[in-house]
C-alpha cells in the first residue's frame, strides 16, 4: 500500500475547524445573567475563547464588574458546562471548506487528529454533532492527560495514536498562540487560520504559513513537508 502523501495533520478545534463561538457566547451569557451581570458581546467573546472554560469566566466576569473570586471557579464552571453541554451545537457550524477538505485529505489516506484544550467530555459530542468525527484517527480533548497544549507531550500522543510513532512526520493546524508554541515545542511545522480567535494578530504569532481559507491547507502542508 502506498505511503499517505502528506505527514499526519493534526488540527486544533474551536476556531480551526469548528466556529463555536455562537454556544460559547450562549453559554458564558447565560452564567453572566445567573450572577446578575451585563452581557458580553460576540467580537468580545471571540478573544476570549481560546485558554479553556475558568479562564473565558474570568476574562467575562472582569469585563462586565468585580472579576470572579477564585473560590467560586468550579461552581461557575459547572454552571457553564451544563448549559454549554445542553446547547453543543445548536449554532455551531464547520468553518467554509472543512467538510471538502478533510473528504479529500481522507480519501487520499492522510491520517488525521484532533488536540484541543476544550474539555474531552465535550469536543467528543461536538465533533459527533457536526459529522466530523469520521475524520479523525484519534481526538485528544483536556482531560485525557494530566497536561494540556503546548505541552508537548500530548501533541506526540496524538501522533503516535495515529502513525503508531510519536515522532512521525507531523504538522500542527491552528488559530492561537498556543498551536504555535505547541508546534515549537514538537518541533513541528505549524499551519495558522487567520480567521480563529486569537487576540494577537495571527501574523505575528510565528507561524510557518498563515492563511484566511481552509481549503490552502493540504497546499501548504505538502510545501512545509517539501513533498
Amino acid at each position: 500500500m502506498a505511503s499517505p502523501s502528506l505527514p499526519a495533520l493534526i488540527f486544533d478545534l474551536d476556531g480551526t475547524l469548528v466556529d463555536t463561538a455562537p454556544d460559547l457566547l450562549g453559554a458564558m451569557n447565560a452564567v453572566l445573567v445567573r450572577q446578575g451581570r451585563g452581557t458580553v458581546d460576540p467580537q468580545t467573546l471571540r478573544h476570549m475563547v481560546g485558554f479553556g472554560a475558568a479562564s473565558l469566566i474570568r476574562q467575562a466576569m472582569a469585563a462586565t464588574g468585580e472579576p470572579a473570586a477564585e473560590e467560586r471557579l468550579p461552581e461557575l464552571v459547572s454552571h457553564f458546562v451544563a448549559h454549554y453541554s445542553a446547547h453543543i451545537a445548536d449554532a455551531s457550524a464547520p468553518f467554509p471548506g472543512v467538510i471538502d477538505t478533510l473528504t479529500m485529505l481522507k480519501t487520499q489516506g492522510i491520517p488525521m487528529g484532533v488536540l484541543t484544550n476544550k474539555p474531552h467530555e465535550l469536543a467528543l459530542p461536538l465533533l459527533d454533532a457536526l459529522g466530523l468525527s469520521r475524520f479523525f484517527g484519534a481526538i485528544h480533548g483536556a482531560g485525557r492527560f494530566s497536561y494540556v497544549k503546548p505541552d508537548p507531550r500530548v501533541f506526540h500522543h496524538v501522533v503516535e495514536e495515529l502513525a503508531g510513532d510519536p515522532n512521525a512526520p507531523a504538522l500542527m493546524i491552528g488559530d492561537s498562540t498556543t498551536d504555535a508554541k505547541t508546534a515549537r515545542a514538537a518541533n513541528v511545522p505549524v499551519i495558522l487560520l487567520s480567521y480563529g480567535y486569537t487576540p494577537e494578530p495571527v501574523e505575528t504569532l510565528g507561524a510557518d504559513a498563515v492563511t484566511g481559507d481552509f481549503r490552502d491547507i493540504p497546499a501548504l502542508a505538502r510545501k512545509l513537508a517539501k513533498i
